[in-house]
């Protein structure tokens, strides 16, 4: 179940890109076109990719990091404990949990075999820069999996804040478990545990 949901939430997450140069797309048009776009890079590369696990970094550092509001998920995600850190420690964790979402979704992308997405109606209130983007994950072999993408405009760009799959939000899940890391043992305590969890994922992706 669990790489199921993996699988799910990254398949999908590959959305938005820069590479529409229509000014300030709709949510919807970002992520379908970004998706397509992803999907097919996995599919021309398919060989390259077995044979370098590795290169599957630069397909989701090029095409997907770029287009999440990091600094904005970190707020949320750490909350009080944001204005309590310093700022270097806020650029380091914003490193390491940018690292973290890349490695460990990273194998879901390698596992690519022919799921489709289905697309929803754009929940948006009227004048507001929050939308939320909702999409199904289809195969013939498993029951259609829900996951859901909270964006936000910024700079004439919408940006993802959140993922949701099967309901369960991605900031939300991170939030409570980095709280109690935090309270526990202190905010560097949290910062050695993502790169300690960020360097065993990366020497077992091509296991």
């Amino acid at each position: 179940m669990k790489g199921r949901v993996i699988n799910a939430i990254f398949l999908t997450l590959c959305l938005i890109t820069g590479s529409l140069q229509a000014a300030a797309p709709s949510p919807d048009m970002v992520v379908k076109a970004t998706a397509d776009g992803v999907i097919d890079r996995i599919k021309t590369q398919r060989a390259e990719l077995e044979a370098n696990p590795e290169k599957i970094y630069d397909v989701v550092n090029e095409l997907i990091i770029p287009n999440f509001d990091f600094v904005s998920m970190s707020k949320w995600v750490l909350g009080k404990n944001w204005k309590a850190a310093t700022q270097a420690q806020r650029n380091e964790f914003m490193e390491q949990f940018k690292t973290l979402l890349v490695r460990t979704y990273a194998r879901a992308l390698l596992e690519y075999s022919d799921q489709e997405i289905k697309y929803f109606p754009v929940e948006q209130k009227p004048n507001s820069n929050l939308a939320v983007v909702k999409t199904e994950l289809t195969s013939s072999s498993a029951q259609p999996f829900p996951v859901a993408y909270r964006m936000h405009q910024k700079n004439e760009q919408w940006k993802v804040v959140d993922v949701a799959v099967d309901g369960v939000s991605l900031v939300s899940t991170y939030r409570g478990s980095f709280a109690t890391q935090i309270k526990k043992n202190g905010f560097d305590s949290l910062i050695k545990e993502l790169a300690d969890k960020n360097e065993k994922l990366a020497s077992n992706l091509s296991k």
